[in-house]
């Protein structure tokens, strides 16, 4: 589901939406009642009103709400909402109005402060939100377990304990085929050096026909054993990219980051190429970021 949709189910079912470094959207909830029944097939929602609040903070009810829904880690669900949040900035700074999809738009009338203008909202679209808040309800009672946890959190009381332990296992796997790869690699090389040794000491060289390629030979099988595979992990903005390197080096990713116009960021990973099981480390690596992992080929 889109960050945007997520954003308007929530307001709708919480009747308040904190947007860091933007504002609040308040809703009343007997204007969301009377456009539920209303017979009409659009109408404006007039019970919407906003608070400039340019100071606010991440909130992290949200945060584990947009988690829950999407199945994403909470570090991964910040980055999604900020990024969302930067670009609103972005138009708003320009002078561009900004609609926020199944809630209004939001126009900068000053440096500090934005104008909220109401929007006409379909009422299928409301009782879609509302559905999807008792449908919630429903499975919260029956699972008697937290909703806003990610793959990666503390185990749920009955099978929460299920998704850790997958996530283990990939890490597990990863790790694995990484070292797997080094180890491959590492000994292919020693037997490359250990072979052109015997050669040198046992064969007796005839200057006369004396011949380069096989020299050539080994040093290619060298490079080869030494070559590595980039895995891009994302490309992002810079705020982004800063971000998300730090979030990845703290859980000790040997990660690496680089730029060719200081606009687009891009963060990606070296490993051993010989031998790897690339199609593997792709799946477990795009499992784990929450985003499509591919290799750049080197020159």
């Amino acid at each position: 589901m889109k960050i945007t949709s997520l954003l308007t189910q929530y307001l709708y079912n919480h009747h308040r939406l904190d947007l860091p470094g933007i504002g609040t959207f308040l809703l009343d909830p007997s204007a969301i009642n009377a456009l539920e029944n209303s017979k009409q097939r659009s109408a404006v929602l007039e019970g919407i009103s906003f608070e400039n609040n340019p100071n606010l903070k991440e909130s992290p009810e949200l945060v584990a709400y947009i988690s829950a829904q999407t199945g994403k880690m909470k570090p991964l669900a910040a980055a999604d909402l900020e990024s969302y949040i930067e670009v609103a900035q972005q138009f708003l700074n320009i002078g561009k109005p900004f609609t926020f999809e199944g809630i209004g738009t939001l126009v900068k009338v000053n440096l500090k402060e934005c104008e909220f203008v109401p929007i006409s909202i379909s009422t299928d679209k409301v009782r879609e939100q509302l559905n999807t808040k008792e449908t919630q309800k429903a499975a919260t009672r029956e699972e008697a377990a937290p909703q806003y946890e990610s793959f990666l959190s503390e185990p749920a009381l009955k099978q929460g304990w299920k998704k850790p332990v997958i996530a283990l296992a990939l890490i597990c796997g990863l790790g694995l085929t990484i070292w797997g790869g080094y180890a491959i690699s590492k000994k292919n090389t020693s037997k490359a050096a250990d072979s052109a040794a015997i050669i040198s000491d046992t064969t007796v060289v005839d200057t006369a026909t004396a011949q380069t390629p096989q020299t050539d030979s080994l040093e290619k099988a060298a490079a080869l054993a030494n070559a590595n595979y980039k895995y891009v992990l994302e490309e992002a903005s810079q705020q982004r990219a800063m971000k998300r390197y730090k979030q990845l080096r703290t859980n000790l990713w040997d990660v690496k980051l680089e730029t060719n116009d200081s606009v687009r960021y891009k963060l990606y990973l070296l490993l051993p190429s010989q031998n790897a099981d690339t199609t593997r480390v792709l799946d477990s690596l795009t499992v784990m970021t929450g985003k499509k992992v591919y290799i750049e080929h080197q020159n």
